[in-house]
């Protein structure tokens, strides 16, 4: 039927390139975080402000201020941990979090409330980045597991939502979500993390798996709160840097909040120094 030729092209169009920049970004990012040390803290930084450079392109229309702030935060949030630890570089993160707040409501004090946010959402990430890798003994391997539980979960609710379609999850956010799509991603990611597990020899397989369904959760929400935000203002792609996949950020969206839901449950179990540890040894 030419309804269904037609249909099918668009459906699927995106998956080639998709893969192909996959292919290409993936191991370079898996030798970064094995090399560790200054490597990939430079690393998260760029990542960090290729976000910035998106998020202010949006929000702040390229304000040359409003980027330097943004970028400087995120160059904290990779850096400042070495120095000055987590809560030196939260302080520093605050104060050009509200130079920021200060400058936006200055130029536009009826708004929208994503002005505020942007600061925070490209440092907090390197943060627990940073934080999971510098775990002396499961750094690596924490930062593995949450990278492959991530990018399967997006895979798998890639496929899921395509094939199974269904009930929408959030059709005012992201149209193209679906239930089935959430459901791929659980239990992508749990199956991911589980493998990871087994792999490396850890304990508590089964509770790592579950405890990877959840963060599959969170890396939905995070898909949902970048959706909500390029929604607002118009726009399909946060940026044209990867192809298939968009910016920076549509690329990282689910990763960062997975970051930094692990940084904040290995570091309440195992303390700042072995955070990986505490996401991953139960």
């Amino acid at each position: 039927m030419p309804g269904e030729g037609a249909a099918q092209p668009a459906k699927w169009g995106d998956l080639g390139v998709r893969a192909v920049s996959a292919a290409v970004l993936i191991p370079a990012v898996l030798a970064d975080v094995w090399v560790g040390g200054i490597w990939f803290h430079l690393f998260v930084a760029l990542i960090g402000i290729l976000m910035a450079m998106e998020w202010v392109t949006i929000v702040h229309r390229q304000s040359p201020i409003q980027f330097a702030l943004h970028a400087a935060g995120a160059m904290c949030g990779a850096f400042l941990p070495l120095d000055v630890g987590v809560l030196g570089a939260i302080s520093a993160i605050a104060i050009l979090t509200a130079v920021s707040i200060a400058l936006a409501a200055s130029a536009d004090t009826g708004g929208p409330v994503w002005r505020y946010l942007g600061v925070a959402y490209v440092s907090l990430p390197p943060i627990a980045l940073v934080i999971l890798r510098d775990d002396p003994e499961f750094g690596i391997a924490a930062i593995v597991w949450v990278m492959v539980s991530v990018w399967v979960a997006d895979s798998l609710a890639y496929f899921a939502g395509r094939i199974i379609g269904g009930p929408k999850l959030a059709p005012r956010v992201s149209p193209k979500k679906t239930w089935a799509g959430l459901g791929g991603a659980m239990v992508g990611s749990a199956l991911a993390a589980a493998a990871v597990g087994l792999w490396l020899g850890l304990p508590g397989v089964a509770v790592l798996a579950l405890l990877a369904a959840v963060l599959a959760i969170v890396e939905q929400a995070g898909d949902l709160f970048k959706s909500a935000m390029k929604r607002h203002y118009g726009v399909k792609d946060s940026g044209r840097l990867i192809p298939g996949h968009g910016g920076v950020i549509d690329r990282v969206d689910g990763l960062v909040a997975v970051a930094m839901a692990a940084a904040l449950i290995g570091a309440i179990r195992g303390g700042l120094e072995h955070a990986g540890s505490g996401v991953l040894l139960w």
